[in-house]
């Protein structure tokens, strides 16, 4: 059966079969004993994206001892949620994640870990419900996610792709006007500086 850690862009957690591209977690476990989900669906503020297999490490069973395992479609999707690379399993892209965020905010060097942490916890979040802010879908750079009467679009070459667990759709024309932006502030400000995130490959 399914466990609940199956994670959406506007980071809810869902029991669903499909398992996605990446691994991460919240900083800890924030699971219970029955491998359900508590109330505060995070440990701490380190917000991580990681990949599926590291130097042979195997954790058996899922939603066991220490920290509570998450899955996502694909790393638009968990930066859209509010994750961030994992230095450990993906040092290089988190060293690019970093170099981007400085030269976005006018930074002399690449921010430390916890640093961005602080800055992601605020955006991402609104009390424990997803924060988000308002923009034209036309000036924001692909790889951002945002949000139509409720359903969850990610942008890409001029186009909104409509997001599901299993698989992105056909992209359909953007909407026009201010729409409600999924993907926190600062991580919108990282992919214009050309950081380029991995796509599911149904996004084309």
């Amino acid at each position: 059966m399914p466990l609940p850690n199956r994670v959406d862009p506007f980071g809810s957690i869902a029991t669903v079969p499909e398992r996605g591209l990446f691994l991460g977690n919240r900083g800890g476990r924030f699971h219970r004993d029955d491998r359900t989900i508590g109330p505060r669906p995070w440990a701490s503020r380190q917000w991580i994206c990681c990949v599926l297999s590291f130097k042979g490490r195997r954790r058996a069973p899922l939603m066991g001892r220490g920290y509570t395992e998450l899955f996502f479609l694909d790393e638009v999707t968990a930066l859209a949620a509010g994750h961030r690379p994992c230095f450990e399993c993906r040092r290089a892209d988190a060293t690019r994640f970093a170099t981007a965020w400085a030269t976005a905010k006018g930074l002399p060097a690449p921010p430390k870990a916890p640093e961005m942490d602080v800055v992601l916890h605020e955006e991402r979040l609104d009390g424990r419900a997803k924060r988000t802010w308002r923009a034209e879908a036309s000036d924001l750079p692909d790889g951002t996610m945002i949000a139509v009467s409720g359903e969850a679009f990610a942008l890409r070459c001029g186009k909104a792709l409509a997001w599901s667990f299993g698989g992105y759709g056909a992209g359909v024309s953007l909407p026009s006007g201010p729409v409600k932006v999924l993907t926190p502030p600062v991580i919108v400000a990282v992919l214009r500086e050309d950081f380029a995130p991995v796509w599911h490959p149904s996004s084309g």
